[in-house]
């Protein structure tokens, strides 16, 4: 066990949200160790995933509640043969740092065990996990890119961004993301990417047409907003679009005051297909499948993943803000 492990640390949701989280939005609480009964075990976490959909989910929250959130754990006392002390294990466990996995728990799509074999146990954050079964299925089947066509990705440093081009760089694709700074341009060109831009810095529509110049095939949009605007106006015939995210708009107070240009005419013109998607309820029977696969790519070297490793559990809500400012390379997760 770590020190102070006869302790737990628990972050709650304290505050509603107002536009963008302040780190007084959260109250971090200390209790006692949990106890276990026959059938039980206690799991430590090792990292926990910092992730924008996070920002999203709390607006439905209820305050007093844990930070909803996924760590990878080891389990440092068992009443379970199944689950002996020493296993290395994925939970939706929110964001503390130990717990006793129920049930519903065992359940969830996101509860499993990590292969002996991984070489970083935050990977089974990122890469092997949540992260990358969302580029995965949301790439190969809503966009289903094919040999020669053009795909574009936004946000394309960060956590899924980086994992979609290196999987549409597998398929034969010609590969196109931008980020928001030219270190991460450069970060895009070490994995591969046959373009990439700086949005802060370069006019979008004028880069796309430069870049893709025989329009874009397919759009994993993790930004929304004018983004998704411009990046609409580029696609091609038959086009497919990934609606993996919109950060753009989670700290937005009103929503309702949010304008864009409608996409029906885009859409309909071009025959588009527009699909939003959450992996962890439309793709969930299929997570086996896709893991096995994106380890036999991880292991054979065909892609790479960088993690943005922030120090210490009492950072979780600093993690979480510097996602909103584009602080990041790879997944965040935060070391407990």
């Amino acid at each position: 066990m770590s020190q102070n492990s006869k302790l737990t640390k628990t972050w709650y949701y304290k505050n509603a949200f107002d536009g963008l989280p302040k780190e007084d939005d959260f109250e971090m609480k200390v209790t006692d160790l949990p106890t276990i009964a026959d059938g039980e075990f206690l799991c430590e976490n090792l990292y926990l995933s910092v992730d924008p959909y996070m920002r999203y989910f709390a607006s439905h929250m209820t305050p007093g509640q844990i930070m909803v959130g996924t760590g990878v754990s080891r389990v440092i006392e068992s009443k379970n043969e199944k689950y002996p002390v020493g296993t290395l294990l994925t939970a939706s466990c929110g964001w503390t740092t130990h717990f006793v996995p129920k049930e519903i728990d065992m359940q969830h799509p996101m509860f499993k065990v990590v292969p002996v074999d991984l070489q970083e146990p935050s990977l089974a954050l990122g890469v092997l996990g949540l992260t990358g079964l969302t580029a995965y299925h949301g790439l190969f089947d809503i966009c289903a890119p094919k040999s020669g066509e053009t795909v574009f990705v936004n946000t394309a440093a960060g956590a899924v961004g980086s994992i979609v081009g290196q999987l549409a760089k597998l398929k034969g694709c010609h590969v196109v993301g931008c980020t928001s700074s030219d270190d991460k341009v450069a970060y895009l060109k070490e994995l591969g990417f046959d373009g990439a831009f700086n949005y802060n810095t370069e006019n979008m529509k004028e880069k796309l047409k430069e870049l893709c110049p025989k329009g874009i095939d397919c759009f994993f949009d993790n930004v929304g907003g004018s983004q998704f605007d411009i990046a609409l106006s580029e696609m091609n015939r038959h086009g497919r679009v990934a609606l993996c995210g919109s950060i753009s708009l989670y700290n937005e107070k009103e929503m309702s005051q949010v304008k864009g240009p409608y996409v029906h005419l885009f859409a309909i013109h071009n025959e588009l297909k527009i699909q939003g998607f959450m992996v962890f309820t439309l793709y969930k029977d299929r997570f086996v499948e896709a893991f096995k696969e994106m380890h036999g790519y991880l292991t054979e070297g065909k892609i790479s993943a960088r993690d943005h490793v922030v120090e210490g559990f009492e950072n979780m809500p600093k993690a979480l803000i510097g996602l909103f400012h584009s602080v990041n390379v790879g997944k965040v997760v935060v070391k407990c």
